[in-house]
């Protein structure tokens, strides 16, 4: 079902699988754009574009300027894996195994050609285009499905999505290693967990995975020009994500002292723990100087030293992502290439005490999006929007016909118009036993626990630090967005019994 838009009627095309065919059979028409979609792991919209002066993002930040900018894009489920089974497939969550990281491997990987759902990289590869992926895209850092001690497989997640999946995995030895390393060619899994959820070695870009990666991406972009086919060239960074490991010369860009604390470290009045989450994931790293709790406060001066760790790794992704634009436009690329930049979620940075993500507040729902299009001017797009909404978007743009079943729209006619007064201006989010409503000033989340339904309702017009709940206060407000509510309630959290 859709409640996103009207449910389409209509029915896929089959257009031609190679572009000579596409030629030949239209000889006068543009060729289709390339895309380049550049994914960057828990990457929450605090850049210089969104107002934070204070961060060094001088790449995406340029980027900004010619994009659409989308200031309130939320992501459908709060954890890395599912919100790129989200961004892959376009629908929202069925079953719990939708919002748990596995379910590409679960979903995709494991069933045949007609039994898994189609992703957009699979229209797209169908209807004439080479799709590559560089690094992360999907749940796991190469593509491949295996677990974190395991040598890789040759399992992809990804089948019939990818012509190419590529990683260089360096002095890592392995993606999951990778993903998790240190300087020096060590990373968490190994270690167990004694290491600092921070690092700052004197090293060069490539002394980390992402400077690895750029670099992949950049060779692979001078083979895509030779190819003359259009493309999609997936990049995927790692960084912000934990471990915030960055060379020492991104550190260098902040002074500590001046780095803002969270606005709001709390509790929100008439809320509960249970809405929230222990970081568990940030208290992995077992040599850090202290543990988040949910009980108080980290101090202040720690607590910058973690931002510090987190803004230094947004800075030299940025970087990345700078060599990787450099080279489309060295390449001649950059007149007929799309650039989509995506951040999977958010996270909180100490805020509602809360060090990581996984919760249904807007610090780890709201995200980085900004898409560029050749020949048009860079807008400032403030109506909400999702991550569902990507799907139709690059099937729009790839001239593709819209698919059936799909629960988001395209963005196209938003981005001509960002006050489009048609547009749904709303927002589903799932997790923790929870369906959450984004709209424009208000955040309605109905979590389904041992005690019953629990309802909180957040007034982001007098409080855009979710620091208090006031559904008993506006009883009225809550049944008036309770209907809206319903029409994105899946029931995946009735269909089973927990969430997984």
């Amino acid at each position: 079902m859709s409640f996103l838009k009207p449910f389409f009627l209509s029915v896929a095309l089959v257009w031609p699988v190679c572009h000579e065919s596409f030629a030949l059979q239209n000889p006068t028409e543009k060729s289709p754009p390339n895309i380049l979609f550049i994914a960057i792991d828990d990457l929450r919209p605090e850049l210089g574009a969104y107002g934070a002066d204070y961060v060094h993002s001088p790449n995406l930040d340029r980027l900004a300027q010619q994009s659409s900018l989308f200031h309130n894009h939320f992501v459908t489920v709060p954890t890395c894996g599912a919100s790129r089974y989200n961004l892959l497939v376009g629908k929202l969550p069925q079953s719990t195994v939708e919002v748990g990281n596995m379910a590409a491997a679960q979903l995709i990987s494991k069933k045949a050609e007609g039994e898994r759902p189609v992703t957009f990289l699979e229209r797209l590869r169908g209807n004439g285009y080479y799709t590559v992926g560089v690094g992360k895209i999907s749940h796991h850092p190469d593509g491949y499905v295996y677990d974190y001690l395991e040598p890789k497989s040759d399992q992809i997640e990804l089948p019939g999505s990818w012509d190419e999946m590529l990683f260089d995995a360096g002095k890592w030895g392995t993606a999951h290693n990778a993903f998790f390393g240190y300087a020096d060619g060590s990373n968490r899994n190994t270690l167990k967990g004694q290491v600092k959820p921070y690092e700052a070695a004197d090293v060069t870009d490539e002394g980390y995975p992402d400077g690895l990666t750029a670099n992949l991406a950049i060779e692979k972009m001078k083979d895509l020009k030779e190819k003359g086919q259009p493309f999609f060239l997936g990049v995927g960074f790692f960084k912000p994500h934990l471990p915030f490991t960055a060379p020492k010369k991104y550190w260098d860009l902040y002074e500590e002292s001046e780095i803002p604390l969270a606005p709001f470290a709390g509790i929100p009045e008439s809320s509960s723990k249970a809405s929230l989450l222990a970081s568990g994931e940030f208290n992995q790293y077992a040599l850090g100087e202290e543990k988040a709790s949910l009980d108080a406060a980290m101090s202040d001066a720690y607590s910058r030293k973690v931002r510090h760790a987190y803004l230094a790794a947004v800075s030299y992704v940025d970087a990345q992502v700078g060599k990787v634009l450099d080279e489309l436009e060295k390449q001649g690329l950059a007149e007929n290439t799309i650039v989509v930049v995506w951040g999977d979620h958010g996270w909180h940075l100490g805020d509602q005490l809360v060090w990581g993500k996984h919760t249904l507040f807007d610090r780890a729902l709201q995200s980085v999006l900004m898409i560029r299009r050749p020949g048009k001017s860079g807008e400032q797009i403030t109506q909400i929007v999702s991550t569902t909404d990507i799907y139709p978007t690059i099937l729009e743009f790839a001239g593709l016909p819209e698919e059936a079943g799909l629960d988001g729209e395209s963005l196209v006619a938003l981005m001509d118009e960002p006050q489009l007064p048609t547009w749904r201006n709303y927002a589903y989010s799932y997790y923790n036993r929870g369906v959450s409503l984004r709209t424009a000033q208000y955040r309605l989340t109905e979590y389904l626990r041992k005690e019953g339904k629990i309802i909180e309702l957040y007034d982001f017009n007098k409080d855009p630090y979710q620091s208090k709940n006031v559904a008993g206060d506006q009883p009225q407000k809550v049944e008036q967005l309770m209907n809206l509510l319903e029409k994105g309630n899946t029931g995946l959290y009735q269909k089973e019994a927990g969430d997984k």
